[in-house]
């Protein structure tokens, strides 16, 4: 009796870890029968846009509940950001996200811990010293609830377009700017001091690229940085904190990922896969999320 009871107890902990791993690979569970093995596959195909429309950028909230995605018109002149949620089992009809507005929006991303979600969109400032174009805004979630949006001001860059938010643990908030006419596009990042973001600074990248980077995504640690290098195609890379506290060479991402011009990357919350926006495989005009895991360019000595 003493020896069943042991084995008992074993089989119970044994159970209840292979619960606990499930819990905490959400994607593995979901998507069970879809998981990228060896080359990106498009992810949730079917929520590809109608009507002509382009899918831009995709990112999970941090419980893997609720799947938001930007659409467009192919001339670029609305973004609209989309928000699919998993209820009993399946996922519900896309509908327009909390924080989409008549203007556009694009470009979220949701803190470390999961409670602020930062965006970019063209709706209007109060003050005729800002520029009208993308500017920075986030959501705080108050009491389980998203409150009102707020607008992210970064004094120096008032004059400039500011897009795609990406921040760290530690608050340093990543992004790209440009003129108005996109031209001289870049990625900067701002400290935060007493609840306000501070001048922001330019990321020394190499190797040099004249035309440009954007899309940047950090790191929740703030040791990597993956970003689109502007060209014919646009082509991701990463880069690493060294010991002295720089960007190294940055490395092309493996070619099965470099496939047709890409950007807006994203790594989910575990550290275990890539999204990313492309042209679909089939030939056609549309574009979709792409995804596909992390082990082959992420050094892994890199956490969440």
């Amino acid at each position: 009796m003493k020896y069943l009871f042991i084995i008992i107890l074993t089989l119970c902990i044994t159970t209840s870890c292979d619960h606990k791993n499930k819990k905490s690979n959400p994607l593995e569970f979901l998507f069970l029968n879809s998981i990228p093995k060896d080359s990106p596959i498009a992810f949730m195909p079917e929520l590809m846009a109608k009507n002509d429309l382009l899918i831009h950028r995709g990112v999970f909230s941090n419980d893997y509940s609720s799947y938001y995605y930007t659409v467009s018109d192919k001339s670029f002149k609305k973004f609209d950001v989309k928000v699919t949620t998993y209820i009993n089992g399946t996922w519900s009809t896309p509908e327009d996200a909390f924080f989409n507005s008549k203007f556009s929006d694009h470009g979220m991303s949701f803190s470390p811990d999961g409670n602020t979600l930062y965006f970019s969109s063209t709706r209007p400032l109060p003050s005729d010293t800002i520029a009208d174009t993308w500017h920075l805004w986030k959501s705080e979630k108050v009491k389980g609830q998203w409150d009102i949006p707020e607008y992210v001001d970064i004094p120096n860059l008032r004059d400039k377009l500011v897009s795609h938010p990406s921040i760290s643990k530690d608050g340093t908030l990543y992004f790209h700017t440009s003129n108005k006419d996109y031209s001289n596009m870049s990625i900067y990042y701002a400290q935060e001091k007493n609840g306000q973001f501070q001048n922001a600074n330019k990321v020394s990248l190499t190797p040099k690229n004249t035309n440009g980077y954007c899309t940047p995504y950090i790191s929740p640690n703030n040791d990597y940085l993956i970003y689109a290098v502007i060209g014919h195609p646009l082509q991701l890379h990463i880069s690493y904190k060294n010991e002295v506290n720089e960007w190294s060479f940055a490395k092309e991402l493996p070619q099965r990922i470099n496939k047709k011009g890409q950007g807006n990357p994203y790594i989910t919350a575990d550290g275990k896969f890539l999204f990313y926006a492309r042209e679909n495989d089939n030939q056609s005009k549309g574009w979709n999320i792409y995804w596909t895991t992390t082990e082959s360019f992420i050094n892994k000595s890199t956490t969440p």
